[in-house]
């Protein structure tokens, strides 16, 4: 071909040799850039076709994924013009009949007719706001009527602003819709339990604070009126001895009953220090010494190791071996009652008061620190000890426990964080 198209130059148009063969040149060199041009633009467009493919096949993906969620959450999905305030509905994969499904475009204003008179003013004002831009998310639970019905049924409600004009005022809002008829049934159930739970506790409370408040108030007040007909000083100072005792289980009660009454109203404040562990262990082994009568019983502080930093509320942690002290006191009749502490591997510090008591049965010690709580009914005592001394724990960042052997004895103990 190139020797055809140089012959007709030479002879018709009467080139030279030379420029003829430039002109091939030129010719040849603009045919080759001409097809790499082209099969550059088909390697493109053959590129942008597969990409084209891909985002295609992922929004196929994205839309299966999308509906199976709002299958499998049994959602509807509608959108809201917010200028206009019309709504529409879109996917509806509510599972139920008798939901409102509003015709397209209709009126934000008409969902008043349908949502409970008590509700109504409250979804609305919650509606303008979104499609205002006075907020950017929204969500209500709110009550329905069931159309041609007396019955309502529960409805949570999920949106957020999707679309804004130049301005930042919204455009669309978009959200989904749920029933949520189960939920609130449980949470009645909850809440009617809860009620029950808290009467009965109630009433174990009443029932336990009358005992136990009657019996040393009954010993006060009887051993105050035969106090003056006492023959002898020994015989006054055993009476003096008894209505001290019996005035001190009084004031132990109303201590419990007060420190209880805070911990629920959350108006015990922590007063955290640093002082000396062991100095506080001896302090309290002391106090429980100096009391003790029984000639069976010891009772010591274990301080082998020397001057122990902590740094916590003293005043609870004292709180908190105090009742471990009476209850161990309380049951045990011989041998020793020991307060002590050792350092745990995991960065905590136990503090322990170990007696050679009775023991608690293994079935009894998940038990022992809830509340009203009496192992032994004969026993003096409210049951809201040990509930506190957990409650107590709670708030120094710690835990409570016991470890226990029938016929043996009991550790109690409180482990706390020993960097507060």
């Amino acid at each position: 071909m190139s020797e055809v198209l140089a012959s007709f130059l030479y002879i018709h148009v009467g080139l030279s040799k030379i420029r003829v063969d430039i002109l091939i040149w030129v010719f040849g060199i603009l045919f080759v850039i001409t097809g790499l041009i082209s099969l550059v633009v088909q390697i493109r467009r053959h590129r942008r076709l597969k990409a084209e493919l891909r985002l295609l096949d992922s929004l196929k993906r994205h839309d299966i994924e999308h509906e199976l969620v709002l299958k499998a959450m049994k959602l509807a999905t509608w959108r809201i013009d917010a200028r206009e305030r019309l709504i529409t509905l879109g996917s509806d994969f509510r599972t139920t009949l008798d939901n409102y499904i509003p015709m397209p475009g209709t009126p934000i204003s008409k969902l008043g007719d349908v949502i409970a008179p008590w509700d109504a003013k409250r979804v609305l004002q919650a509606f303008d706001d979104i499609c205002s831009g006075r907020v950017d998310n929204m969500h209500l639970q709110y009550q329905m009527h069931v159309s041609h019905s007396d019955k309502m049924y529960w409805c949570e409600d999920y949106a957020t602003v999707a679309e804004r004009d130049a301005d930042g005022k919204p455009l669309t809002v978009i959200g989904t819709s749920m029933r949520i008829d189960e939920q609130k049934e449980l949470e009645l159930i909850l809440a009617r339990n809860k009620a029950e739970e808290s009467d009965r506790l109630k009433t174990a409370f009443l029932a336990n604070i009358s005992h136990e408040v009657r019996t040393p108030l009954n010993a006060i007040v009887g051993f105050s009126d035969i106090l003056p007909m006492a023959q002898n000083e020994e015989e006054r100072a055993k009476l003096v001895g008894i209505i001290r005792d019996s005035n001190a289980k009084l004031l132990r009660i109303f201590d419990d009953i007060v420190s209880m009454s805070k911990i629920e109203a959350g108006n015990a404040e922590l007063t955290i220090t640093e002082f000396d562990l062991n100095q506080l262990l001896s302090e309290l082994a002391s106090k429980y010494a100096a009391a003790n009568t029984n000639a069976d019983l010891v009772i010591s502080a274990h301080t082998a190791g020397g001057f122990v930093a902590l740094k916590t509320d003293r005043s609870r942690l004292s709180d908190i071996l105090a009742h471990f002290m009476s209850n161990a006191v309380k049951f045990t009749e011989k041998g020793s009652i020991t307060l002590g502490s050792e350092q745990e591997t995991d960065g905590k510090l136990r503090i322990w008061v170990r007696d050679t008591g009775k023991g608690i049965q293994k079935d009894e010690r998940g038990h022992i620190f809830e509340r009203f709580v009496k192992l032994d009914e004969f026993a003096q005592g409210t049951g809201l000890g040990l509930s506190i001394c957990r409650s107590l724990a709670y708030s120094l960042g710690g835990t409570v426990g016991v470890d226990s052997e029938v016929g043996v004895g009991s550790t109690f103990w409180v482990e706390l964080p020993v960097d507060r």
